[in-house]
């Protein structure tokens, strides 16, 4: 049984507001986003020492030094995380402070452990549980609110603004910097198209997941033209296979442009692309949100384990080994449809860095998020068919807090 990493990031992660709709697909073994948008340099090989950093660990020295039980008694125990998907490793700077000790609950689909940051015992049990089937489809934000034991869940800035009468959260901390999200085609096709501006000039059907925001800003924008956007995406292969080239699709920078080309047999080429961001919509994602009722309870927890999140984010890029050990071992003894090679860990690791997918903002600190790119995606929204969804009783800084943020921690 295979699974397309786009459907969960066309609707669990992208638009995390949208039922997921799992379909049976009879395919290949698959699994499943930086100012160069093609994907020469972006190929199938092994993260090594010298992609790593691992073979400088013994001088890699982190900004943040926590001490033994650094959040005991001031986090609650165990501290519980909602992520969108299945284990992967754009969620690696969780996993990461999972300590070697962990344990698997298969029925729950939930990791958990000791807590540890860089070799250092936080003194907490930690819980990252997975999303998509796990929660029956659900948005993170609605079941956080069915599911008082969760303490932070996974949050996206369009999402956020759809929601925000329903299910509100509050971002603390980004854990990417750009969305992972893309649309690709095939080059030998289209030789002449490099952004996606060119598809719509070029009137490229483009083959979307049903609910996703983004086709709908970029019509507003005079970017494509509506007749073009093909809300049929089912995360199958097969549209995009059997066009030859035809059409452009959506998917994700860190997964599709390797399954593409080495898991996709009836395909084997590279694909080209660019980032949903570097397009314009620059919402945030996999943003780690509380409910703002639970605000004031978190908060002496929240200024303690944001700076140890942050630091996970550095800590797991620079040596990803072990947490992508332990991702690709759990869904391996999840045995369900989600499959999750090491290559494609090790290519997801290697394309976060190479497109900054991961990385600081327009500063030095890593996981804090900035107005105006908030204000952007607001701005984008309200020019589109869907405004009236809008509530009107938030303003941005209803949507997120820096000040839980240590300044000094960056990349």
């Amino acid at each position: 049984m295979v699974y397309s990493r786009a459907l969960a990031g066309g609707c669990s992660r992208a638009l995390v507001g949208c039922s997921l709709i799992v379909f049976v697909l009879g395919l290949f073994v698959v699994a499943c986003d930086g100012d160069d948008t093609d994907q020469e340099g972006v190929d199938g090989s092994a993260v090594t020492d010298e992609d790593t950093g691992e073979d400088t660990a013994t001088s890699y020295t982190p900004d943040l030094v926590a001490e033994d039980g650094w959040l005991r008694d001031v986090c609650p125990d165990p501290f519980v995380v909602q992520t969108d998907w299945f284990p992967e490793s754009e969620h690696g700077a969780l996993y990461n402070l999972i300590g070697d000790e962990y344990e698997l609950d298969t029925d729950s689909k939930v990791v958990r452990g000791p807590m540890t940051l860089d070799g250092v015992d936080l003194g907490i049990t930690f819980e990252v549980r997975a999303g998509g089937p796990a929660i029956g489809n659900n948005p993170v934000s609605t079941h956080m609110y069915i599911d008082d034991s969760i303490h932070l869940g996974y949050a996206s800035t369009d999402s956020q603004i759809l929601r925000w009468d329903d299910a509100p959260l509050l971002s603390v901390v980004a854990t990417l910097e750009k969305n992972p999200q893309m649309i690709m085609w095939d080059p030998e096709t289209y030789p002449e198209i490099e952004t996606l501006a060119d598809l719509g000039a070029e009137g490229v059907v483009i083959n979307v997941f049903p609910p996703a925001l983004y086709p709908d800003v970029f019509a507003a924008e005079g970017i494509w033209s509506a007749d073009q956007i093909d809300r049929s995406y089912d995360g199958s292969p097969g549209r995009f296979i059997a066009a030859d080239g035809a059409i452009a699709q959506q998917g994700f920078a860190s997964s599709e442009v390797y399954t593409y080309e080495h898991i996709h047999e009836k395909w084997g080429r590279p694909v080209k692309f660019e980032l949903l961001h570097d397009a314009g919509f620059q919402v945030y994602v996999q943003t780690m949100g509380v409910r703002p009722d639970q605000l004031e309870t978190l908060s002496p927890c929240l200024e303690r384990l944001v700076p140890v999140i942050q630091q996970s984010i550095v800590s797991y890029t620079s040596m990803p080994s072990r947490a992508n050990e332990m991702i690709v071992d759990v869904v391996s003894q999840l045995d369900s449809f989600w499959k999750y090679q090491p290559e494609l860990a090790d290519f997801s690791v290697r394309t976060q860095r190479e497109l900054g997918l991961v990385g600081n903002g327009t500063d030095d600190i890593v996981g804090n998020i900035e107005d105006s790119r908030v204000q952007g995606v607001l701005d984008a929204i309200l020019e589109t068919e869907i405004a009236d969804r809008v509530s009107e009783d938030f303003t941005i800084n209803d949507l997120y807090t820096n000040d839980f943020i240590d300044t000094s921690i960056g990349f």
